[in-house]
């Protein structure tokens, strides 16, 4: 075996490839690297916003996807029902489920809504993805739009 083409992260299968593991990476050098990963671990998930935060950022992106038939965006229009937010134990990113529904089951820019819902995740930094969830129960109905929506519909 090679001791020139082992790298830190292969995993030795037999009891030569283990002595070559081992004199490429003694122990003491083994606790080092795992040190200076355990600090850029640290690093990176000081910079990651909290579960919180995440939940926040999607409400401002989610203001900016409006309905392609409606000129009011889908959270002012009351289309999203919860948005969740957590932190993947092995990337260390976000994930995110949004539950939302349609002002109606035959919405024929279904596809197109979740979409550009999905697509937050090319926008977002330490988002890595988005599941959505489309539901009609509760079924949406204007009392569902905020104040702010009504207006630009001509509501009040």
């Amino acid at each position: 075996m090679d001791i020139n083409n082992i790298k830190i992260d292969d995993v030795p299968t037999t009891a030569e490839e283990l002595k070559a593991y081992d004199e490429k990476f003694p122990k003491n050098k083994q606790q080092d690297i795992d040190a200076k990963m355990a600090k850029e671990r640290e690093k990176f998930l000081a910079k990651q916003p909290s579960d919180k935060e995440m939940e926040e950022n999607m409400v401002e992106h989610l203001k900016q996807i409006y309905d392609p038939e409606l000129p009011v965006n889908i959270y002012d229009l009351g289309l999203v029902y919860n948005i969740e937010c957590w932190t993947n134990e092995v990337s260390m990113l976000k994930m995110c489920k949004i539950t939302m529904t349609l002002t109606s089951a035959t919405c024929s820019f279904s596809q197109v809504i979740v979409d550009l819902v999905k697509s937050i995740v090319s926008r977002q930094s330490g988002l890595e993805n988005i599941d959505v969830d489309i539901v009609f129960d509760p079924p949406w109905g204007q009392d569902k739009m905020t104040d702010e929506a009504k207006l630009a519909m001509g509501l009040l």
